[in-house]
């Protein structure tokens, strides 16, 4: 059941890009919750999914003796959740904000600059997976907004 949470259903074991295939599938989960929820709760399940997920990442690590480990993608789950949570979506804009916060997550996850790269350097445990990638959805999210807002203006 852990390998289940923390691979979010086995994306984590994907041979190419787990990291992306994880960020996909809790994108795809996120817009389909966000027909039933509103966006606050959405916030909410993504620190509640974040302390449970740093704890069970830490028994993890315990019993497989290594940090941050490919297959674990719930840190892309609680990046992503969080992303979306931070943006304004309405049902018009929703798969506009979807892509672009999915962009972005990627492009800060992976290029991980400034704090977010240092909490992923020196910051150890599951809140040390955890962190860089909620920073990164912080980021992302704040991305995402500014550039909906300047395409809204000027394109769309």
């Amino acid at each position: 059941m852990r390998k289940l949470f923390l691979t979010v259903f086995y994306s984590g074991l994907s041979p190419k890009a787990p990291g992306t295939a994880g960020s996909f599938l809790s994108l795809i989960f996120a817009v389909l919750l966000l027909q039933i929820i509103d966006i606050s709760t959405l916030f909410l399940l993504t620190i509640l999914i974040s302390v449970i997920a740093a704890r069970e990442i830490n028994k993890y690590e315990e019993e497989v003796q290594e940090h941050d480990s490919k297959e674990i993608v719930i840190d892309e789950l609680a990046g992503m959740w969080l992303t979306l949570s931070i943006c304004t979506i309405t049902p018009e804009n929703i798969y506009y904000i979807a892509a672009l916060g999915f962009i972005y997550f990627r492009i800060f996850d992976i290029w991980k600059p400034s704090i977010i790269g240092r909490i992923d350097r020196e910051v150890k445990g599951g809140w040390g997976v955890m962190g860089d990638d909620l920073l990164a959805g912080v980021a992302a999210g704040i991305a995402t907004n500014g550039t909906y807002y300047l395409l809204e203006k000027f394109v769309l």
